[in-house]
C-alpha cells in the first residue's frame, strides 16, 4: 500500500515534468470499470503535443529517481497478483537466507501468476535466484489477462529467465541463450534490436552477464510505447521495438523448476495521448474477470466412483481417456462465461456412418426421402451446462460442428426455432488432435458459444434449462485432453 504523501510526490514529479514542455493540462488516466488501477498505480495522461517525449533514455532517467518507486509484492502475502492457471501451492510466500521476502516458486505446474492490473509505460525491477542450475521461469510483460488457446503462456513479450542453457546452429550461432534473451510469444510481435539469426522475433542478448544457480541477478526492464530494453546486473543487454500489445499485465512464469522472486518493484511513466494503444494493441480487461476451475489439482471437481484413474490432473492439462463417468465441479454457476481449451487425443471410435445436419437443426434428405448420411472418424464428448445433460454443448466430428446442444436440437416438442439455434451456424473445430478453445456464455435461459473465435451458436434460447447447476465435463468414449479451463460469473 502506498502512502498518500508519496502518491503525492510522484504527482508532482510528473506534474512538473510536463510542465516545463508544454503548458497543456495533465489528468489521471481513465480505466475501464473492471480493469480501475489503484491510485498508487495510475498514470498521467499527456497532451498530443508531448508526442514523442517519453523515450527509453527519459524512462531511464526516471529510473534513476528514488521518488515514485512502488512495490509489487508487499513481503507478507500475494496480494496484487492473481493465480492464472497453476496450483495453490505454486506460489507461495518465504523468506531468503539473509530474511528477506521472497515469492517461492515451486515450478510446478507450468504456468503464470499475473499482476491484477494493466500496465502501458513502466520501469520494473526484480531479482531473481534459481534454486537449482539449469532451471527455468520467465517474466511476461504486456501481457494478456488468460492463457493462449492450448498453451499454459499468455500472449505476451517474454523476457527469459533460465540458468546455465543455451543453443547453437551448426556454425556456431546462438539460437537462444540464458543471459537475457527477449521474445513475442503466442500471438504478440516485436522486432528485436539485432536479427536473430533464424529469423525469429527474439533478441539475443550482446553479452553474458548473468550469474549461475543460485546467485541473485537482478532485471531492469524498461516498456515505452511499444519498445522494450533489458538490463542485466546494471547493464542494457537486449531489446525490441513495435511490440505488439504495448499495454498489458505483467506476469511471472513457473516452469518445471523452483525460483525466488525478492524486491519486485516498479515506476509507472507518463502516457502519451497521441500513442494511446488501440484494442487490438493492449489487452482485454474483460478477460481478468476468469478465475481457474482447472488449477492443475482436482480440487474443485468431483470425481465418481467409476472415474477414478480414469481424469488425470497432469500439469497445465487435464487428462481423460475416455472411460469411467463424467467429471463435474462441486461448484454450481447460475449465469456464468466458461473459457476451454480442448484437443482429441487417441484413436477415434471408429469409422461410422453419421446424419448429416442441416442449417435449420433437421437430417438432410436424399432425392428419394432416404436421410443423408456420411462416413466420419467418430470422436464425440461434451460440456454440460448447469447440472442438466439435456443442457450439453457437444464436441464431436460430425459436419454440423461442435457447439450443437442435442438434448434441445433433437427434441420434436420444442418448437422450430429453439431446434434451429441449437445447430451452429459453421462449423469451426481444428483438425483432429489440435487444440480448440470454446467460450460459452449462460445467461437465463441464453445459451451464446464461441469456438475457435467463431460465433457459432447465438442466443439460442433453452427452455426448462435449471436456473443454477454444477459444470460437467463429459465422458463418451474419446480421449480428450483439457487445458485452461475458466470461469467469471455474470
Amino acid at each position: 500500500m502506498i502512502t498518500s504523501a508519496l502518491t503525492q510526490s510522484l504527482a508532482t514529479c510528473v506534474m512538473s515534468l510536463v510542465l516545463m514542455a508544454c503548458s497543456g493540462p495533465v489528468r489521471s488516466a481513465t480505466a475501464a470499470p473492471a480493469e480501475r488501477p489503484s491510485a498508487s498505480h495510475e498514470a498521467a495522461v499527456v497532451p498530443a503535443q508531448q508526442a514523442g517525449t517519453f523515450t527509453v533514455d527519459f524512462a531511464r532517467e526516471q529510473a534513476a529517481k528514488p521518488e515514485g518507486w512502488q512495490p509489487l509484492f508487499n513481503g507478507t502475502n500475494l496480494d496484487g497478483w492473481v493465480n492464472v492457471n497453476t496450483s495453490p501451492t505454486t506460489w507461495t510466500v518465504g523468506k531468503d537466507e539473509a530474511g528477506t521476502p521472497v515469492i517461492v516458486c515451486s515450478g510446478t505446474p507450468t504456468g503464470v501468476m499475473r499482476t491484477d492490473h494493466q500496465f502501458r509505460n513502466f520501469v520494473f525491477e526484480m531479482e531473481f535466484s534459481h534454486r537449482k542450475a539449469g532451471g527455468n521461469a520467465g517474466l511476461f510483460v504486456w501481457s494478456d489477462a488468460i492463457c493462449a488457446r492450448g498453451v499454459p503462456f499468455t500472449r505476451s513479450i517474454e523476457v527469459q529467465v533460465m540458468d546455465g542453457v543455451e543453443s547453437r546452429l551448426p556454425d556456431g550461432r546462438l539460437r537462444y541463450t540464458s543471459q537475457g534473451d527477449i521474445f513475442a510469444i503466442h500471438g504478440a510481435s516485436m522486432v528485436p534490436d539485432r536479427p536473430h539469426p533464424e529469423g525469429w522475433e527474439r533478441c539475443l542478448p550482446s553479452e553474458d552477464r548473468t550469474k549461475p544457480a543460485p546467485e541473485w541477478n537482478h532485471y531492469r526492464v524498461i516498456c515505452v510505447d511499444g519498445t522494450i530494453k533489458l538490463e542485466v546486473n546494471g547493464k542494457e543487454v537486449s531489446g525490441g521495438k513495435d511490440v505488439k500489445p504495448r499495454q498489458g499485465y505483467i506476469c511471472l512464469e513457473s516452469e518445471g523448476s523452483p525460483i525466488w522472486f525478492r524486491n519486485l518493484r516498479i515506476k509507472v511513466l507518463p502516457e502519451n495521448r497521441m500513442l494511446m494503444p488501440t484494442p487490438e494493441m493492449r489487452a482485454d480487461p474483460e478477460l481478468a474477470e476468469f478465475r481457474p476451475l482447472y488449477d492443475g489439482t482436482l480440487d474443485q471437481w468431483t470425481m465418481p466412483k467409476e472415474s477414478e484413474g480414469h481424469w488425470k490432473a497432469s500439469g497445465w492439462t487435464l487428462n481423460f481417456d475416455g472411460q469411467g463417468g463424467d467429471l463435474w465441479s462441486k461448484e454450481s454457476f447460475g449465469d456464468f462465461e466458461l473459457i476451454a481449451d480442448w484437443r482429441w487425443t487417441g484413436k477415434s471410435q471408429g469409422t461410422m456412418r453419421r446424419p448429416v445436419i442441416g442449417p435449420k437443426g433437421d437430417v438432410l434428405r436424399n432425392a428419394d426421402g432416404s436421410e443423408m448420411t456420411e462416413e466420419i472418424d467418430e470422436y464425440d464428448s461434451g460440456i454440460f451446462l448447469r447440472g442438466k445433460p439435456e443442457s450439453q454443448v457437444n464436441m464431436w466430428n460430425w459436419s454440423v460442428g461442435s457447439g450443437e446442444v442435442w438434448g434441445y436440437r433433437t427434441n420434436p416438442n420444442l418448437p422450430a426455432a429453439v431446434r434451429e439455434a441449437c445447430t451452429p451456424v459453421e462449423k469451426a473445430d481444428a483438425p483432429i488432435g489440435q487444440w480448440n478453445r470454446f467460450r460459452i456464455r449462460m445467461q437465463g435461459e441464453v445459451l451464446n458459444v464461441w469456438l475457435n473465435g467463431k460465433h457459432v451458436l447465438k442466443d439460442a434460447t433453452l427452455p426448462g434449462v435449471p436456473a443454477s447447476g454444477p459444470i460437467g465435463l463429459q465422458k463418451h468414449g474419446s480421449p480428450v485432453e483439457w487445458a485452461n479451463i475458466s470461469v467469471r460469473k455474470l
